[in-house]
């Protein structure tokens, strides 16, 4: 723990923690990798509002974009880096430390 305090919230990160970042997170973290159109599907953003948090996630290191070309539709491939996936495991341990005190 941090010097903040033993609480677990403590380890909620503030990169995942919004709701948007958190879906796509939790999205990418049972794949390899996604496309950015099933992204913006699966969790149901626009492309703009989609794109604003997947730079501040590729800022803190915890996802990659790759831009491939195929044919006439250039597509955008998104991945979580092993950053952002211990990142995402101590985000839902934390989670669930706080449920399991509430309880």
């Amino acid at each position: 723990m941090t010097d903040q305090g033993s609480h677990p919230r403590h380890g909620l990160v503030d990169v995942i923690h919004a709701p948007v970042r958190l879906s796509i997170v939790a999205a990418l973290a049972g794949l390899e990798k996604a496309e950015f159109r099933f992204l913006r599907d699966t969790i149901e953003v626009s492309d703009s509002l989609l794109s604003k948090h997947l730079t501040t996630l590729e800022a803190a290191g915890y996802v990659q974009i790759v831009k491939a070309g195929t044919g006439r539709r250039p597509r955008t491939w998104v991945s979580l880096t092993p950053a952002g996936r211990t990142a995402f495991d101590a985000y839902t341990e934390s989670l669930k430390k706080i449920i399991d005190a509430g309880t």
